[in-house]
């Protein structure tokens, strides 16, 4: 695509680089201070407002998000036998990491997996010339360490995917599959959230995939949906993106190779354009890849996570641990750590300039990693999407470019 094709009212100016050049993984070549570096923007007056505004609002939502998050998984989660591995021994993920090569952790799922199919009731989105499919199926994950075995598959909720699929009667159509952020799974929720009413009549079907542990698939024992997401420690949440990438490539396979489905694309929010981001790094016959205001060094936003960051922190010091080992007890799980298996051309970031929950500086990383893919910078925080109808714009014209659309309205 030309670069000019893509257009935001908002230009990032800070450096470039973040990650020094050279051998060595990029976790270890990654500034130390790299969370404090600051990320700028040049942008007109109006949207500079919208920026300080929601900058603070996201920083409010961060500081309760974090005290939740550190009271509900703590006294598990940072063990000194959970972290302290990270920062002692070698490990698989490690050596997962170190390779490069993706298909250690995101094993390819068997090719027996039952899809269950069935009509899907409630208030969602009611298509005129199609239907809703609700998919279901057991998740054939397993563990990379088999210690954690039982916990992917003696979990009865979580071992069912689920995801709610919207199909044109004259299908099969490229069907976009949309993945939620953390404790944001409704599906009416996020119908509006990946403005799937529109992407529908543009003529694509679409699919909303359910992450491990969250909605239907969180354990009865949640506080709340996602929380056994991350409530076991980096290797815990290494394997929950592992079953996550694990079903969505089931789905994938069943897209394509049981329905007919010509081409499948992935977008993501935070949690989910982390995922979006591993898709690209694993799944070959992935059509594109648009994460939303994505994660991709979990270990460096954990300390601007408040006061979540100040728990870490004297942990990391009880252990010896340093900001090198947070980073590499999350990096199998990170996209910077693999190469994107599609041409940078079907690659798209959408971030948020005030973003506090998710800041710049993520999404720059995986840009940079990208290869400078295109980018669209809108004047909102996490939740706050101001200019969403020119990002969703860009995204169509992206899906024509690459042959996914053909509709002259996302011209």
């Amino acid at each position: 695509m030309r670069p000019e094709a893509i257009t935001s009212r908002v230009r990032h100016i800070s450096p470039a680089a973040a990650i020094a050049p050279g051998p060595g993984p990029w976790w270890e070549k990654l500034d130390p201070d790299f969370r404090h570096r600051p990320e700028r923007f040049a942008m007109p007056m109006g949207d500079r407002v919208k920026v300080s505004a929601t900058a603070a609002a996201d920083r409010l939502i961060n500081t309760l998000a974090s005290s939740l998050f550190s009271l509900s998984i703590l006294p598990q989660g940072s063990r000194r036998q959970v972290l302290g591995s990270y920062a002692s021994e070698p490990n698989a993920y490690h050596a997962a990491a170190l390779s490069a090569d993706p298909t250690i952790l995101f094993r390819p799922p068997s090719d027996d997996v039952v899809i269950e199919t069935s009509y899907a009731r409630g208030l969602h989105f009611r298509p005129k010339d199609g239907f809703r499919e609700r998919i279901r199926f057991v998740s054939p994950y397993q563990a990379l360490d088999p210690r954690r075995t039982a916990t992917f598959t003696g979990e009865p909720r979580n071992r069912i995917a689920s995801a709610l699929h919207w199909r044109h009667n004259d299908g099969p159509r490229p069907t976009i599959i949309g993945i939620h952020g953390f404790n944001a799974d409704p599906f009416l929720l996020n119908q509006e959230v990946f403005a799937l009413p529109w992407f529908y009549e543009l003529g694509c079907d679409v699919l909303l995939f359910t992450m491990p542990f969250h909605g239907s698939r969180a354990p009865w024992t949640s506080l709340f949906s996602g929380q056994h997401f991350f409530s076991g420690g980096p290797a815990h949440i290494n394997e929950a993106f592992g079953q996550a990438i694990c079903d969505l490539q089931v789905i994938i396979r069943y897209l394509m190779d049981e329905l007919g489905v010509p081409s499948v694309g992935a977008t993501g929010i935070s949690l989910g354009g982390n995922t979006a981001a591993l898709l690209a790094a694993v799944e070959p016959r992935l059509h594109f890849s648009m994460p939303n205001v994505p994660v991709v060094s979990l270990g460096d936003l954990l300390l601007e996570w408040h006061p979540l960051a100040e728990i870490i922190s004297m942990r990391m010091k009880q252990l010896g641990a340093d900001i090198y080992d947070l980073r590499a007890a999350f990096a199998a799980v990170s996209p910077l750590s693999y190469p994107a298996k599609l041409p940078k051309e079907h690659l798209f970031i959408i971030a948020g300039a005030a973003d506090r929950m998710a800041p710049p500086k993520q999404a720059r990383l995986l840009h940079e990693h990208w290869q400078r893919c295109d980018i669209h910078w809108f004047p909102g925080n996490h939740v706050l999407h101001f200019d969403r109808g020119n990002y969703l714009r860009q995204m169509a014209r992206v899906m024509n470019n690459i042959g996914f659309l053909e509709d002259d309205r996302a011209a």
